[in-house]
């Protein structure tokens, strides 16, 4: 098992270290991979980026305490993936955009950029790298029993591992760049599907005494309401907010969050970087195999569990080989070092290229990229050390780990994508308008959270607020207009031709989203 695992890391970590040995040591270099990733890097660092150790522990325990409903996140994420292929992405690349908040730069000012900056990084240390370092840590404990082996108690075995882990992928992330780990995600990516198809095979045998077709019988047998992803109004994910919050939220992720649109801003053309998004939608069509079905054996297993933060680990290491197991920890830890690495990458991208370098600059204080690229390996390493001492104190967050992640990402998510959208489809709103609709967004939506209670879903509440943020900056720009309106100029690095057989494929992916739907639906094996 220790064999198989360690095995994967050091092959990946081998092939991505040799072939960026000349990599550029400018600060290009370091955070986009000097632009140079084709579609293959893109695509698997988006989906590897996307699915973290938090996914396969937070989705496999909603499966089975909830339903399949937690499937709509990511099937609806491909329609979002698309619309940020088609529209957003011209956008990035035609400004030579090393962040999303540099279009905010430009659109409205400086002020705004930096605010979002801000943001983005108080999001990353809160919310994502703790997160990622804890989920990691839950699951190589879960599937080693480390604990066990090691005597320790629960919290100081989690708090170990978080350490370790932190560590590792910090050293990753500041010492290879972004181009390392883009490489180190395409073998981690290949592990993953093979993963994914395995541990599905091996588990539904195992769930019939060494039959598949048994298991697939009980596993369609019982308990089918679990295998339903259309939820009701009332339940933790009512099917309506597929086209209320829940699509807001995916477009904001997949086309504005830095530490995923970085891995498409380093693409070497718009073709590519189209691409590779239309890979990564993909990926999330077979992202269910690791995601939701060991959470359905699971409650064939397991009924009645009562820590069900352990339902993936104990499935893993109950019905799968010691060899097996090895590689799914494997592949477990590359994704969730995958996804800590890049928002490290992201937070130094952001605090050296949209604060400490224009705070430099307004001194009249000359910095070159090696500085640049100095100071946000400091900052990376500071993220890390207080990640690795809160991160340990999720386990006490009630309602569950993967409720705790959505709901933590959503303070920070729809208000800076009302803002990015209102100046993307419009002309003449002024910077003032994006400050009162960050503000008063944010302070309504922590109202209607902590202090007044809706009575509706916060998905919904999130489209509410996002309607009448997005009037009121209106309202602004039309008695406050800016003097001239905006037009993008275009600042390209990169060619801008887009990828002509786009459309085929958008098609495609759709028809297939929707077959998922239909496939667990009361129309499907829900029935």
């Amino acid at each position: 098992m220790f064999i198989s695992f360690f095995l994967l890391l050091v092959i990946a970590a081998a092939v991505s270290a040799y072939t960026t040995r000349k990599q550029s040591k400018t600060s290009v270099g370091h955070y986009l991979g000097s632009r140079s990733l084709n579609f293959w890097m893109v695509g698997c660092s988006l989906f590897l980026t996307n699915m973290s150790a938090n996914q396969f522990v937070g989705e496999n325990e909603f499966v089975y305490t909830n339903n399949m409903t937690v499937m709509c996140w990511g099937m609806s994420s491909i329609l979002a993936m698309i619309i940020v292929s088609e529209f957003l992405m011209p956008v990035y690349l035609r400004i030579g955009a090393m962040t999303t908040p540099d279009f905010l730069g430009i659109r409205f000012d400086k002020q705004t950029q930096r605010l979002v900056s801000i943001i983005f990084l108080l999001s990353y240390a809160i919310n994502l790298v703790p997160a990622v370092l804890y989920g990691c840590a839950v699951a190589m404990n879960g599937i080693f029993q480390l604990n066990l082996l090691l005597g320790l108690d629960y919290f100081t075995t989690i708090r170990l591992l978080v350490a370790f882990i932190g560590v590792t992928g910090c050293l990753y992330a500041v010492l290879g760049g972004l181009k390392a780990i883009s490489i180190n995600d395409i073998v981690q990516g290949i592990g993953m599907v093979i993963g994914g198809i395995l541990i599905t095979w091996i588990g539904l045998k195992f769930l019939g005494d060494g039959n598949l077709a048994t298991g697939v019988e009980k596993l369609l047998g019982n308990n089918r309401e679990h295998l339903n992803a259309i939820g009701q109004p009332g339940t933790a994910i009512p099917f309506g907010t597929l086209f209320t919050g829940m699509l807001l939220i995916n477009i904001y992720y997949w086309g504005m969050e830095q530490y995923i649109v970085q891995q498409s801003l380093a693409a070497r053309n718009l073709a590519e970087s189209q691409k590779g998004i239309s890979l990564a939608a993909v990926g999330k069509l077979f992202a269910p195999l690791l995601l939701n079905v060991p959470g359905l054996i699971a409650l064939q297993l397991y009924p009645g569990m009562e820590n069900t933060t352990q339902v993936f680990p104990k499935m893993i290491t109950d019905t799968l080989p010691p060899v097996i197991t090895g590689l799914i920890a494997a592949i477990v830890f590359g994704g969730a070092l995958s996804t800590f690495n890049a928002g490290l990458n992201s937070i130094g991208t952001l605090f050296t290229m949209n604060l400490y370098k224009p705070w430099m600059e307004r001194r009249n204080r000359f910095i070159n990229d090696r500085d640049l690229v100095r100071k946000g390996r400091l900052v990376q390493v500071g993220i890390t050390c207080i990640a690795i001492i809160f991160s340990p104190y999720i386990m006490f967050f009630s309602g569950g780990f993967y409720s705790y992640l959505q709901k933590a990402a959503s303070y920070f998510s729809v208000p800076v994508f009302t803002i990015m959208l209102i100046g993307l489809v419009t002309r003449r709103v002024p910077a003032v308008a994006a400050k009162a609709g960050l503000f008063f967004f944010v302070t309504a939506y922590i109202i209607t959270q902590l202090v007044i209670d809706t009575g509706l879903h916060y998905l919904h509440v999130l489209a509410l607020l996002f309607v009448v943020t997005s009037l009121l900056m209106l309202l602004i720009g039309k008695w406050v207009p800016r003097e001239q309106p905006f037009t993008i100029q275009n600042q390209a690095k990169v060619n801008l031709n887009p990828w002509k057989q786009r459309y085929i494929y958008y098609i495609l992916l759709i028809v297939l989203m929707t077959g998922m739907f239909f496939l667990f639906s009361p129309l499907g094996i829900a029935k």
